[in-house]
């Protein structure tokens, strides 16, 4: 491996656009490379561990995305403040704006990733599909361009067939992304692309592809320096996904042929030697239960799932990074042999028995696992919030083996150590996965697994000790000769509180019956039904919108739709928003 002379070198002044795990993760790279490290918060994040760790930290004077982290004037202003000499963007927010990119070197910063023109070029999902047409890689019939409307949608299903991919032009992340399966969904899925992808990205432009049939999601980590080499480190599986948004990865990517890995890694190669990429980035492909493989879309920034890359490839990516913004080659030329096998799985705070909807609020208890192949990213510690305008990840559990039967055992005993409290967190569901088959030893996930084959076999989870924020009252029982904790909360002590007169449970059972409640926190993005429409249970009556994904409100009976609610307000978790009388 090439090494610095520390002495040569000029100490970096590095601006971290970012909060949460991938600031942490970013701030202990640049304490391991000699850099110093410029933390940037939010009002909700003035205590936040990000802002703990970095040498320097300047608050952002707002709290909603647009005015904090999204806000590109400002961070710029304490990038001059500062005295930094690089931003590193993270992922999400900023990471993938040509415009940001553009900003910061126009203000003379060095910026930590590819190049704005690169970034423009490969967001355009479009664009990027021709140039991996031009390249040779695999790829699935689509349309040349973004579409005008649904009938353009409609006319692509009829003639190449269903099901079909909605994709934001301009997404990533599972952002924009709709699957339709049924002709008579696809304007909705349509409509909905298209809001979810102004929302997240500013732009509403969206293309059609087909969709294949129960695929995994394989992706291939590249870097390129700005010398021109280019080399792939390793490639990773991310079928795990719910609502398009990956849970669970690992690397390298089990169960490929030799041919397959090879088509993937030489069409990653090729794609981002072309775009002329530089930084750390990621290809990401689509493989049929039949052993079709089609290009998907270029992360032109570090992925969430890199330290499984690092953890299998023996390189450390952020500071891989920081040396190619510096100028300096690749440290590695070729492909590393993978050492070993490794998962990683995502702590979001979400709540897996009622669909992994977000659950924030104040951690109660946080103590995570160690020992052997055991490695925590963590952007929280106990006694702080989940905010409810951010993403709901908490932290990232890494566990590595020698093989990944080994991998496996070492993520069973970790996850159990595992322990939050205060909000719901999908530990649950990552423990139920190990010892599923489907994924331990059959393999037949896809992206679609979670809400297809998996929900109609599994209806329950353990729910975390304290998914609300209650005060409990802690006390131990032996069972068996076996220690057992109970967690109950203090109000059901008061005899009142747990015995209500006849009449008035009877009335609140009769409310409850009425009452459609908010299924998440977030705002009230729009009615689909109006106030006095019939209504069948089941049917979608508004849309909600938190962390940039549309989540639908469902009618909960038959009856006539009363709306108590207004759109573009916010609301609580549980909040009435209408009544079926």
């Amino acid at each position: 491996m090439t090494t610095i002379n520390q002495k040569q070198r000029v100490k970096h002044r590095v601006l971290i656009a970012n909060r949460g795990e991938i600031a942490v993760r970013i701030i202990r790279a640049c304490q391991d490379y000699g850099a110093t490290s410029i933390a940037i918060y939010a009002n909700d994040d003035i205590d936040a561990l990000h802002v703990r760790l970095a040498d320097e930290a300047y608050g952002l004077n707002g709290n909603l995305p647009k005015e904090s982290y999204l806000d590109i004037n400002k961070i710029i202003e304490i990038a001059h403040k500062a005295n930094a000499t690089m931003i590193h963007p993270g992922y999400g927010f900023l990471s993938e704006r040509a415009d940001f990119a553009k900003a910061v070197q126009d203000a003379g910063f060095i910026w930590i990733g590819p190049n704005p023109e690169t970034i423009e070029v490969l967001g355009d999902k479009v664009k990027a599909r021709k140039i991996a047409q031009s390249v040779g890689a695999p790829l699935v019939n689509g349309t040349a361009d973004p579409v005008n409307d649904a009938k353009e949608v409609l006319d692509f299903a009829k003639q190449y067939g269903l099901p079909v991919a909605i994709k934001a032009a301009f997404g990533g992340g599972g952002r924009g992304l709709k699957i339709a399966h049924k002709m008579d969904e696809i304007e909705e899925l349509y409509h909905s692309a298209v809001r979810e992808a102004v929302t997240a990205f500013g732009r509403g432009e969206c293309y059609v592809e087909q969709f294949l049939d129960k695929p995994r999601h394989i992706e291939a980590q590249i870097i390129a320096d700005k010398l021109g080499n280019v080399v792939v480190v390793g490639t990773r599986d991310c079928s795990l996904q719910r609502r398009n948004q990956k849970l669970i990865e690992e690397a390298p990517a089990p169960y490929l042929t030799d041919e397959q890995r090879e088509r993937i890694h030489q069409s990653a190669k090729d794609i981002c030697a072309k775009a002329g990429y530089v930084g750390a980035g990621t290809v990401e492909f689509l493989l049929s239960a039949n052993g079709t493989i089609s290009f998907l879309e270029v992360n032109t920034r570090l992925q969430v799932e890199h330290p499984v890359t690092e953890e299998t490839a023996g390189i450390d990516l952020v500071i891989e990074q920081l040396r190619i913004a510096e100028g300096l080659p690749l440290s590695i030329d070729k492909t590393p042999v993978p050492r070993g096998h490794s998962f990683e799985f995502r702590i979001n705070a979400e709540d897996p028995a009622k669909g992994f909807l977000p659950t924030p609020g104040l951690i109660t208890h946080f103590s995570q696992p160690s020992g052997p192949g055991v490695r925590v990213d963590s952007g929280v510690a106990e006694n702080n919030h989940v905010s409810r305008q951010f993403d709901s990840m908490m932290a990232k559990l890494i566990v590595t083996g020698a093989t990944r039967e080994q991998a496996i055992s070492r993520a069973r005993r970790a996850l159990s150590e595992f322990k939050i409290e205060g909000v719901a967190s999908v530990l649950p569901f990552h423990c139920e996965m190990m010892e599923h088959t489907d994924f331990t030893e059959d393999f037949s996930v896809h992206t679609r697994w979670i809400e297809t084959d998996f929900q109609a076999k599994n209806t329950h989870f353990p729910r975390s000790t304290s998914a609300k924020n209650e005060e409990l009252v802690r006390t131990f029982i032996e069972i068996d000769g076996r220690r057992h904790e109970l967690a109950l909360p203090a109000q059901l002590l008061s005899l009142s509180a747990v015995i209500p007169t006849a009449i008035g449970a009877s009335y609140e059972k009769e409310e409850n019956e009425k009452a459609v409640t908010a299924p998440i926190s977030g705002v009230l993005h729009s009615w689909i039904l109006s106030d006095g429409d019939k209504v069948k249970e089941g049917d979608v009556i508004a849309i909600m919108e938190a962390m940039k994904m549309e989540v639908q409100v469902v009618a909960s009976r038959n009856g006539v739709l009363l709306q108590k609610a207004k759109t573009g307000d916010y609301f609580s978790a549980e909040t009435i928003l209408a009544e079926i009388n």
